[in-house]
Parts: C-alpha cells; structure tokens; sequence
C-alpha cells in the first residue's frame, strides 16, 4: 500500500523546488500526467474491494487535487517572478533628460480640436470660469424639457436626435445634441452664484463639409443676482480678442431665438475674407461665430431656483468651427479620418501648451 502522506510530501518538494516552468511542467507530468504517480494510483482503485474504494477513491482524488493546487500556485508564482525581473531590467528613469536621438517632439501631435480646446479652457479660466462636465448618455429631460424644449419641437425628432433604446420605466435616454444638460446638472446639484464652461462631445443626425454626427461644443453659463446682457457682451469681446489673438474686435448682436434664453441673440464678428484667410478685427464683412442671451426665467424655475432673485447668461459655439476659422482648416469631414499625414499637417506640436501668458499659439 502506497504510502499517501510521504507520496504527497515528495511531491510538493519537487513542485517547490521547480525554478522555471519547464521543471514545474517535468513534476506535473511525473504526478499527473497519464502515467503519473498519482494517475497509477488512481488506476488501482478498480482492483479494490468496494469497502477499500469508499476509503482509497476520497483519499487518492483529494492527493490529485491538493497536487495540482500546488503546482497552479507554484506557475502564479514562477510569473510573477518572471515579471518582477522583466519590470527590473526594462525600468526607465524618466527623470533623466532624454538623449537628443531618442526624444522627437514631432513624433506625436496634437489634434487641432484637442489644442482650440485647451485655448478655450485657458482663456474662460482666466476670466474665472470653472469646468464642468456632464455624461455623453443623457436624459430626455435634462437634454430637452428642463431647457423649456416643448414635446413637438422639431429638435427632439428622430432624424435630428439619436435616441437609445428605452429603460425599464418607458423612458428613452438620447446622445446627447448640445453640452446644455451640462448647465441643468449644474443648476440642480449647486447653488449661485455659478460660473461655469461646459465643453465636451455632441452628437446630431447631420453630415456634409461643415456638419459631422458627432461635434464638439462649448457652452458657458453664469447665474448670479446681477449679471446682465452688458456683461454677456463683455465676455465675449474679450474671448474674441484672446482667441483670435487681436487687439480689437467688432462685434454684432442679431436678435435670434433659443427656447433657453429670452433675450436671445446671434453674435457676428466683423472680418476680412477677401484674402486666402480670413482676418478678425478689421474688414466689412462679418462672420457668425456663436448663439447666446439671457438665461430663460423657466429654465431657471426648473432647476428649482428663483427667477425673481436670479439671473444669467449663456452662449455656446462649436468648437471644430472654431479650429477651422482660427487655422483655415476647409473641410470638417478630415476632422475625424485619423488620416496621419492631415495630423502632421496641421496638428500641433506635444509641447506647444496654450497659456495667456505664453500665448495661445505657435
């Protein structure tokens, strides 16, 4: 009669003693495998009376279980083991300046949406702005009904909108088609006064040269006591004349209609297009660059604060749109090929950080 506690004993030395896999793989086929030490035992137990199997057949498969943990823990180990030394002979210590051969500040770039959108977040920060962020998933009513959106607006139609399909309890959550549910969150989870940009990815039934399905905007709101259409304008100019880096801009405010504000307006920059570029701050022609107004009193009572206390504004613009007039990039469409020579063209480098100080551009 085999031996069970001195079998099982030799066994687990072995495994223990193996030092890479192939001396662990040798054990368990020496245990094992078809012709393992283990495997003969348990070849044995049709040659017993049924008494000895009710006593040998636990003990043998318990022997062939504890085993092949052993070596399971044993191959986790020898892993880890080989990992340790691969992460040990492959460190870099990235706090040594790299060698002129091995660093290409050219090697990456960055998109121009990434980079105009950095510019934005340095030019709204600078006038005390802070970032808000929102889900790309949003509900109906954050994305439209909260926003005085009515059921039979054309906006909330399927060829406009995409919607997901419905939750358990009939609603229908959609992409969301502007950054504005951003300024609803913000409403209901803090209290005035807020100052806030929203910039983020949105999403519309739309393609041609100027429109994609998905799009980035960027939208603004404050909320306060006191702000009035003086101080909309105010922000404006001054986001103009930072982004477009121009000592002076003219502008125009073109009486327009949103269902969330009330004045609403459409605000034109004066320019010059009658070059290969378009020229800000001088010229007879004009060009629309956003939509804005005061913040509608039913948007403001549908986040459960006081229209009768407070006010604010909003404006929002694309900002795809934003990197084509800025960069005189013409067609949308090449925004979202991942073509890497377009990328190499008009990306920028991974150290040119836009900041007020430094300037926002190359």
């Amino acid at each position: 009669m085999t031996d069970i506690s001195a079998l099982e004993g030799d066994l687990i030395a072995r495994i223990a003693a193996a030092e890479d896999d192939a001396a662990l793989e040798a054990v368990r086929v020496h245990a094992l495998g078809k012709k393992g030490v283990v495997s003969e035992l348990l070849k044995t137990l049709g040659a017993l009376s049924p008494d000895e199997r009710k006593t040998q057949g636990p003990a043998f498969n318990a022997l062939r279980d504890r085993v092949a943990e052993a070596i399971g823990a044993k191959k986790h180990a020898l892993g880890l083991a080989v990992l340790q030394r691969r992460l040990e002979t492959e460190r870099v210590d990235v706090t040594l300046p790299a060698p002129a051969f091995a660093f290409d500040p050219n090697a990456g770039r960055i998109h121009p949406v990434a980079q105009v959108t950095d510019e934005l977040i340095a030019i709204f920060a600078d006038m005390g702005f802070a970032l808000a962020e929102g889900p790309e998933v949003e509900r109906d009513d954050y994305n439209f009904t909260l926003l005085n959106i009515p059921p039979e607006h054309p906006a909330r139609q399927m060829h406009d909108t995409f919607y997901l399909n419905a939750r358990a309890d009939g609603s229908r959550p959609v992409l969301r088609t502007h950054t504005s549910p951003v300024q609803i969150r913000t409403m209901l989870s803090q209290k005035p006064p807020i100052r806030i940009i929203a910039p983020g990815r949105t999403y519309r039934s739309d393609s041609d040269q100027t429109h994609t399905p998905m799009f980035h905007q960027i939208e603004g709101l404050v909320i306060d006591e006191s702000t009035h259409m003086g101080h909309l304008k105010w922000v404006l100019e001054e986001f103009c004349k930072a982004f477009f880096e121009v000592p002076n801009v003219t502008m125009r405010f073109r009486a327009s209609h949103f269902p969330f504000t009330e004045p609403s307006a459409e605000v034109d920059i004066q320019c010059d297009r009658s070059g290969d570029t378009v020229k800000f701050g001088e010229g007879d022609d004009w060009l629309e660059i956003l939509g804005c107004g005061m913040v509608h009193p039913k948007v403001i009572a549908n986040c459960g604060l006081d229209p009768e206390k407070y006010q604010g504004f909003a404006f929002g613009c694309g900002i795809d749109r934003l990197a084509m007039l800025k960069y005189g990039l013409p067609d949308l469409r090449a925004f979202f090929d991942s073509d890497l020579r377009w990328l190499k063209h008009y990306g920028f480098g991974v150290l040119e950080q836009p900041s007020l100080a430094g300037g926002l551009t190359r």
